[in-house]
């Protein structure tokens, strides 16, 4: 397996993640009345995959996924505090609150990404048919990945084409982090534990402190529950049929 073909596969899971804006495509664009749906599914799917991260991690090392889950909560709470500091911020046309929902949850993506990448570039480095294997399941992984980054983009006004753009951008990490890892497969094996509890620590961190409020500010708390509950179980099933 040559260094070129490694990054060429993990491109391809970044571009799978952009396939998660599609359903807004065909469907009526949304109105903000629809926010705390949207946002319960966001909630649920990012609470789901930050779930199977955390188990990934725990499989290789309990006290390094436990002390990455904690790095990353607090990366987030302290990002929050210092976006939320700021009367300034615009991003693709939204600002304030609106903006930063959007890098919170874009950086939340980018940072899993980068272990999702690693994880492609070890498995490679394992051989040709356990990395065709793992790249596939992270692609697959990657879409409904991007489709909570769209769910929260596209109700707030972003254009389909720029959420499925962005969707692809939290995803670059990917091809970044995967030809390292392949070609320094022992460096890199130990810190994935860390970096799974990292990710998973983020996401969940956003999902409850962030996009759960909100959806309960525009939805009934059952609908939320109910929403997020059904969103939480479909993105686990999709990580056991679909393991990494």
């Amino acid at each position: 397996m040559t260094a070129l073909a490694v990054f060429v596969a993990a491109t391809l899971t970044a571009l799978a993640t952009g396939l998660g804006a599609l359903p807004f495509a065909v469907v009526r664009r949304p109105t903000r009345a629809w926010l705390g749906v949207a946002n319960s599914i966001a909630a649920g799917a990012m609470l789901g995959a930050s779930a199977g991260l955390a188990w990934e991690g725990l499989r290789a090392g309990h006290w390094r996924t436990a002390l990455g889950a904690a790095a990353g909560a607090a990366f987030i709470a302290v990002t929050t505090r210092v976006l939320e500091s700021r009367k300034d911020v615009h991003v693709a046309g939204l600002e304030r609150a609106d903006a930063m929902r959007m890098l919170l949850i874009v950086g939340v993506m980018t940072v899993h990404s980068v272990t999702e990448g690693v994880g492609v570039g070890v498995s490679f480095g394992d051989g040709r048919a356990l990395g065709t294997l793992i790249t596939v399941a992270i692609a697959v992984h990657n879409i409904p990945e991007g489709l909570a980054i769209s769910l929260v983009l596209v109700p707030r006004g972003v254009s389909v084409l720029r959420a499925a753009g962005w969707s692809v951008f939290s995803s670059l990490p990917q091809p970044l982090m995967a030809l390292p890892a392949f070609l320094f497969v022992e460096a890199f094996e130990p810190l994935l534990p860390a970096g799974l509890g990292f990710a998973a620590g983020a996401m969940a961190w956003m999902a409850v402190f962030q996009l759960v409020p909100e959806a309960l500010a525009e939805t009934r708390a059952r609908s939320v529950v109910a929403v997020a509950a059904v969103a939480a179980g479909l993105m686990l099933a999709g990580q056991a049929l679909f393991p990494s």
